[in-house]
């Protein structure tokens, strides 16, 4: 029949629509991209699917050749563009190579004139195509593909004092390892842990909580019991081998939409005991016996417990987000009667600004035996007349204030008299502090002075001790040293997590004490903990300039020689999307931002923050293998876009009456008082994708003998992020961290997707994984009963992260 007289048909209707509309896409949206500076690719695929489009509307077999020669450009040009990276070049050839087989299986037999030489042609594209996707998927180049040296199998019995059973502290010990000396769990058997037990808080998200509602609880375990806080910093008691419920503390929180966090990270423990250690967290073998307690405290009973009559020597320190902060008898949950106000302490006192939420201790205290250090988080963004991050060091039997540290304070150690208050906004320490018992030193990490995202109002003195790691005497409060690890900082690029502690032996055999700083830019900054002195130089380098008007940018930042950042700028190369079509947009999008690398100052045209607001390290840390001096990490790659807003309608200056918080940490920020406002949000494309390329998440292990990184691997899937569950690992967002044990195994929950899993800690291999509940953005602990080693995570989700909320705490064991 000729071709006059013969109808396209459906399928020659769709063909000719699909290339038709591909190609006039390509070539606008590919033009507007060239005019930015970006990519030629798109306009000249563009024009050669045109040609294709007549081609197929004359019928001519040509088609399929010069569409063999646009996917076999299209490999090249990827392959120049990202090398063998599955997941980059998945959504430079996804469409194409569909539209490929569509055309060989359905539409080829139509096509008049050679035919052989364009079906030829089209196989020989597409097979080329299929080798280098096969290629790719066993050939990923972000991984690091190195062996740690075996263990010598003599882990430490005892860190000052901590049975190896227990995990009395958030970190297990109060210089924040993460790592358990227990070694019952070992590669060659953790595929066969079960879960041993489940409990349910029953707290979960209620009408009157904001989007950040977290549980982000590592649990402490001390004898038989396990002590967990829950986001409503409900604290619970359980036997830690049944996971049955032996007491319960309620706080009463009484939470509001415009709250910043409703989270509770962990608690505290102390033994107050004459035998107790000078830290006072070691931990007895067993359980307080209901001996050791007076007989009329009962649980539950409302009656107060007394040092006196020999209740409250061992002690639960409970943070509370409305600023309160209690301390219960570890046996009954009862409040101690001689701390505080009858077993609270008020941290509002002598705030300049007392508004529940605007001040929220959302991480365990530091307590040394003598002196319980306590922090808070300060609201960011919302305004220049927010409470203090004032840091105070409370008696740890009477609550009595020792010593207090106001960060932005002429003198810091000055305690405000009568009708005086701390400063305004004082920079803050919102994450886990950790202690060294020898040099009676604690260290906190340091945020910034809110509003974070523009500065032309701070004075040096405000400046002195944001955003840095800052060391204070435990008993004094006095100032031991500071380093700042991000001057003048635009980011909220806050040291974000608790820091580590380890004796390190160096090249020459020489050990040396150590201080670990893991910082959202990636950097991880290693200290002298006696001076603040780097150990592995962090020189300083020039950054970005061109600062918002009426503020400044520092010339330089400290960059550490060991460190997970970038090791390039971004280009419109990383930029990605599920598919070609949002691939270009993402590329637009990246050009119209400003970017100059790390430190690119905020604009009022949008700045693309990578490493972002989220920081590739955060609250999680890393975990020490002190014995064998390596560390497990899990840093995170997602860009975050900060836009400021001048004053103006809808802007004001100053908030309206009774103006509260925006219940989140990203959206639009109000930044009151300041000459602008600021919209933060992931660079994310239209699907809701993250426009940079994976992976978005890693783990990996760092030698600290040689400051090397042996191994990095992706880490997490989409299952629970797309549409479809499909468990393509990525390497996907974090919020929460890594344990490390001397059997050899890291676990870690804390991915997008709800999982817990483990991996072997000289290889970075996947051992085994166990599907949560709900999202696992917390980190998980282990401790034994009776030769049983047990692994406990929360899995009670993240609101703001996206993951699924629940009320769960999982324990899991090898079968007996």
């Amino acid at each position: 029949m000729s071709r006059q007289s013969t109808s396209p048909g459906f399928i020659g209707v769709i063909t000719l629509l699909f290339t038709a509309l591909t190609a006039l896409y390509l070539l606008i949206g590919g033009a507007y991209l060239l005019s930015l500076g970006g990519s030629a690719y798109y306009v000249v695929t563009g024009v050669v699917l045109l040609g294709v489009t007549w081609m197929l509307y004359r019928r001519s077999s040509s088609a399929l050749v010069l569409y063999a020669l646009v996917l076999v450009g299209t490999a090249i040009w990827s392959l120049w563009e990202s090398g063998s990276d599955f997941w980059a070049l998945a959504p430079r050839s996804g469409v194409l190579v569909v539209f490929g087989v569509w055309l060989l299986l359905l539409v080829s037999w139509r096509l008049e004139g050679a035919k052989k030489l364009g079906v030829s042609s089209l196989v020989g594209a597409l097979v080329i195509w299929a080798g280098v996707l096969v290629y790719a998927c066993f050939n990923d180049p972000q991984t690091v593909n190195g062996t740690l040296s075996a263990s010598n199998g003599t882990p430490a019995a005892h860190v000052d004092g901590i049975a190896p059973s227990d995990w009395p502290a958030y970190g297990r010990d109060q210089e924040g390892t993460r790592y358990s000396p227990l070694q019952a769990i070992t590669p060659d058997n953790v595929k066969n842990l079960q879960v041993a037990w489940t409990f349910r808080t029953g707290d979960m998200k209620g009408p009157n909580d904001p989007v950040e509602i977290t549980d982000e609880v590592t649990p402490i375990k001390i004898g038989n019991l396990l002590y967990l806080c829950s986001p409503h910093q409900k604290l619970f008691a359980l036997d830690a081998q049944t996971g049955e419920l032996k007491w319960k503390f309620d706080p009463k929180l009484q939470p509001d939409p415009s709250f910043q966090h409703v989270t509770c990270r962990g608690v505290s423990y102390v033994d107050l005991s004459a035998n107790a250690s000078t830290a006072g967290v070691a931990a007895a073998a067993s359980e307080p016996t209901a001996a050791s307690a007076p007989q009329a405290v009962a649980p539950g009973s409302g009656l107060v417990a007394t040092v006196a009559n020999g209740a409250c020597t061992r002690r639960i320190y409970l943070p509370v987000n409305d600023g309160h902060l209690y301390a219960l008898d570890a046996l009954t949950g009862e409040r101690c009667a001689g701390f505080g106000d009858d077993g609270s302490l008020d941290l509002q006192h002598a705030q300049p600004v007392t508004t529940p939420g605007m001040y929220e201790p959302t991480s365990p205290p530091v307590i040394t035996g003598k002196v319980i250090i306590v922090a808070g988080a300060v609201e960011d963004n919302f305004s220049n007349r927010e409470p203090s991050g004032v840091i105070r060091g409370f008696d740890v039997r009477t609550g009595e204030l020792l010593w207090a540290f106001d960060p932005g304070a002429p003198d810091p150690n000055k305690i405000p008299g009568a009708g005086e208050h701390y400063t305004w906004n004082s920079p803050n320490s919102w994450a886990p502090a950790a202690y060294d018992t020898k040099l009676d030193i604690v260290y906190l990490p340091m945020g910034v002075k809110t509003p974070d995202i523009w500065g032309g109002d701070r004075t040096p003195v405000m400046e002195r001790y944001a955003s840095g790691l800052l060391a204070l005497h435990a008993s004094t409060g006095k100032l031991a040293w500071f380093y700042q690890t991000a001057h003048h900082d635009l980011w909220d690029m806050d040291m974000p997590s608790q820091p580590t502690l380890a004796d390190i032996t160096d090249k020459d055999g020489k050990t040396v004490p150590v201080v670990y700083a893991p910082a959202k830019t990636g950097n991880l900054f290693v200290l002298d903990r006696r001076t603040g002195e780097p150990v592995v130089p962090a020189p300083e380098l020039p950054v970005p300039q061109g600062a918002a008007p009426g503020d400044h940018v520092s010339p330089t930042q400290p960059f550490s020689e060991l460190t997970f950042r970038p090791k390039k700028l971004l280009t419109d190369a990383d930029m990605w999307g599920a598919t070609m079509y949002d691939q270009l947009v993402c590329r637009v999008m990246f050009h119209k931002l400003r970017y100059e690398g790390t430190f690119t100052p905020p604009s009022l045209q949008g700045t693309l923050v990578f490493p972002g607001n989220l920081g590739m390290f955060e609250w999680g840390g890393i975990a020490v293998d002190t014995d064998r001096q390596i560390a497990i990490a899990n840093p995170i790659a997602l860009p975050f876009v900060s836009r400021l807003v001048a004053r103006g309608a809808g802007n004001p200056m100053e908030p309206r009456a009774g103006a509260k918080g925006s219940g989140t940490e990203s959206g639009i920020q109000p930044q009151y008082g300041v000459p602008f406002g600021v919209t933060l949000n992931p660079f994310l494309s239209p699907f809701g994708l993250p426009c940079k390329q994976p992976a978005w998440g890693y783990i990996s292990a760092v030698d600290l003998k040689t400051n090397e990184i042996v191994w990095k691997k992706r880490i997490g899937t989409v299952r629970d992020s797309s549409p479809i569950p499909l468990p393509f690992k990525m390497g996907m967002p974090m919020l929460g961290g890594p344990m490390v044990t001397a059997g050899g195994v890291a676990f870690i929950g804390a991915t997008a997707d709800n999982f817990i899993r483990a991996f072997d800690v000289n290889t970075g291999k996947q051992l085994w994984e166990a599907r949560l509940p709900a999202g696992g953005q917390a980190t998980p602990m282990s401790y034994s009963i009776n030769g049983r080693q047990y692994v406990v995570i929360a899995a009670g989700g993240h609101g703001s992260f996206g993951t699924k909320l629940g009320d769960y705490v999982i324990a899991y064991a090898l079968p007996q």
